[in-house]
């Protein structure tokens, strides 16, 4: 009998799929702990990435554990998308980082993506703090 609890998330056209593991869930958060250390106190020979801070928001881990989606972002500026290649160039340097503090048998390939989730959130909340969703708030 199998007593782990399984998490039914709904998807498109409800088909049901499963949410991340556990482990993956941990694995990622701890890639991204390593990654968010390894960028702030290292230096790196790229002239794209010199002085630059890049803040690591999410990892997402698949669930073979040989890919990991590391979601990043420049707190207050927008110009992430220009330093993809400069990590993309990187890549190989930081999974050698992970491998030294990771305990896994395989280290996962590192793909960048810019994280909008703040960028998003920035523009809900101008909308709703516009007069005219004011006014209707008010109404209620």
């Amino acid at each position: 009998m199998n007593r782990r609890s399984k998490i039914d998330l709904k998807g498109p056209a409800g088909v049901t799929t499963q949410g991340p593991s556990t482990r993956q869930l941990r694995v990622a958060e701890e890639v991204r702990r390593i990654l968010a250390e390894i960028f702030a106190r290292t230096e790196f020979r790229d002239p794209e990435l010199h002085d630059v801070q890049v803040t690591v928001t999410e990892v997402r881990v698949a669930p073979d554990f040989r890919h990991a989606t590391v979601f990043v972002t420049r707190l207050g500026r927008t110009d992430i998308e220009a330093l993809l290649p400069a990590l993309k160039r990187i890549a190989p340097f930081l999974r050698t980082g992970l491998s030294k503090a990771l305990k896994l048998r395989t280290v996962p390939e590192i793909h960048f993506q810019p994280d909008t989730s703040l960028d998003h959130a920035m523009e809900l909340d101008e909308i709703f703090r516009s007069p005219e969703v004011q006014r209707d708030l008010e109404q209620d």
